[in-house]
């Protein structure tokens, strides 16, 4: 796994982690003066303080608001994606161990489209220490840039200036550019391509590394891209629309696993053969993609570490001490199966 960090000029909480070979919950805990850590893990953290100079917040003054010692896990999802999307439990698993482990508690909200002002009314009324969004759209640009306490987004913030906020994502567009091009080196010429929502930045970047692996905007064929939603349904009717549209094509990159199980779907019940007639990667490589018939090639993305080290970079912005913003990179790596 690759991490690229942007340069920030003061130590965080998580730099101390890194350079004493610990997570964030295990450095916040000898920090804390927490009993349970061992006599050598907190030598190791005492040592990365002092070597990398690292400087805890201030305590509250008087007149200032009191620590709640909670953070909020907020969904940016309506019900059904939230129950049906095995991303979710895998990147609150994450979450959850990194904040349990500090001795934070977690509250979590569901924040579908028509009910942000309620959401973001609670997260200003003094309950939560800062907040972690999971999964944004462009739809809450303008409640995210409002919020007037710590935020963090697991995954890139779909508002005009992402600059302005620590986020952790996962490298979309270069998984996406391997598949494509695992692809290409197979021999298959005619590729398509299922792609994510628009108004989300895995939808964008996926749908960038196909364009570029193809060989720039100039000559990706418009035709032979659909969009779905991430669900399993829109992966089998965007199949449809691709075979419609181009009946000789000979692979397909899906931007969700959860969609490739429609995409395939669509296959069997066009009687094209995967991968002999038609070779499928998906995105993910989450559990159902190792159970599919056949098997699904498809990119793995470090699904619980975006959640844990999101939640670590929260941490350290509520403890004041994570200076500018960071832009946080994990890397993906493309799994190789029989599909395609």
């Amino acid at each position: 796994m690759t991490v690229l960090d942007f340069p920030h000029p003061r130590p965080t909480l998580a730099d101390v982690a890194r350079a004493a070979g610990v997570s964030s919950a295990t450095a916040s805990r000898v920090l804390n003066g927490f009993p349970q850590v061992r006599a050598q893990t907190r030598r190791q953290v005492e040592q990365a303080v002092r070597s990398l100079g690292y400087v805890r917040q201030r305590a509250a003054r008087a007149g200032e608001e009191p620590r709640t010692g909670t953070v909020a896990v907020v969904l940016c999802e309506d019900g059904p994606r939230l129950f049906s999307d095995p991303f979710f439990g895998r990147v609150m698993g994450g979450i959850h161990h990194e904040f349990t482990a500090a001795g934070v508690h977690v509250v979590v909200l569901m924040m579908p489209a028509a009910d942000q002002a309620t959401t973001f009314r609670y997260l200003g009324g003094g309950h939560v220490d800062g907040a972690l969004f999971v999964s944004t759209h462009t739809r809450y640009t303008t409640e995210l840039s409002r919020a007037e306490l710590p935020v963090v987004s697991a995954g890139r913030p779909m508002v005009p200036d992402p600059a302005r906020y620590t986020y952790v994502d996962v490298d979309n567009r270069g998984g996406a550019v391997a598949a494509v091009r695992h692809l290409q080196a197979a021999g298959r010429r005619r590729i398509t391509t299922v792609a994510g929502p628009k108004d989300m930045a895995p939808g964008r970047d996926r749908l960038a590394g196909y364009v570029a692996a193809m060989g720039g905007a100039g000559v990706v064929d418009p035709g032979s891209v659909v969009r779905g939603d991430f669900g399993q349904a829109s992966g089998e009717h965007a199949m449809r629309r691709l075979l419609d549209r181009r009946p000789d094509l000979d692979a397909v990159f899906v931007a969700s696993d959860v969609m490739a199980l429609g995409v395939l779907r669509a296959l069997r019940r066009a009687g094209r053969r995967v991968p002999d007639d038609v070779a499928v990667i998906g995105f993910d490589n989450s559990p159902v993609s190792r159970t599919t018939d056949p098997p699904l090639t498809t990119v793995s993305q470090p699904i619980e570490a975006l959640g844990a080290r999101s939640a670590a970079e929260l941490l350290a912005v509520i403890d004041g001490t994570a200076g500018q913003p960071r832009r946080v990179v994990l890397g993906t790596t493309l799994v190789v199966r029989q599909s395609g």
